[in-house]
């Protein structure tokens, strides 16, 4: 007997953050700073289990919480831009583009591992951290996860990443 897959939406009203960005257009253009109310979706697609479940649902949509926390009410920065250069000094973080310096506050910002913060990246970073423990995917028997990260209604994108 072959096994069954299953697949687990987790879209609840908490997994979302408040942030600001800008989007890196080229060398010289960007979008001024700006925020947006960001939702995340998540769909887990496992084998079933004896119990005729994959998993226990809330290990993931706390995962997807605390994700969702660690940007809440912050200035998201790419990291990994080639088109900006960031510069810590004191308390404040620069960020040099085109001819600019942009400073803020060290306590505001989070610089994350992505080339630009754009919905398409953040759905990435969000699966990146996913699936970091694969001893965990493996335990759980997932196969496939997707998540969309939705920048406001009707807006969004998602990455899929299969084992």
């Amino acid at each position: 007997m072959s096994k069954q897959l299953t697949t687990i939406e987790l879209f609840k009203e908490d997994m979302k953050f408040s942030a600001a960005h800008y989007t890196i257009f080229s060398a010289t253009e960007r979008e001024t700073l700006h925020g947006h109310n960001f939702k995340v979706y998540a769909a887990i697609t496992a084998s079933i289990n004896s119990l005729g479940m994959p998993f226990d649902y809330d290990i993931y949509k706390t995962k997807l919480r605390k994700l969702c926390k660690e940007l809440n009410q912050l200035t998201l920065i790419a990291g990994t831009s080639e088109h900006q250069r960031l510069e810590k000094d004191g308390d404040y973080l620069y960020v040099h583009f085109a001819d600019e310096k942009i400073p803020f506050l060290n306590k505001d910002v989070k610089i994350l591992p992505i080339c630009n913060i754009t919905v398409e990246e953040l759905a990435g970073w969000f699966i990146n951290r996913l699936t970091a423990d694969a001893s965990e995917i493996t335990k759980y028997g997932i196969s496939d996860i997707v998540i969309k990260v939705y920048s406001g209604e009707g807006q969004c994108a998602g990455i899929q990443w299969d084992k």
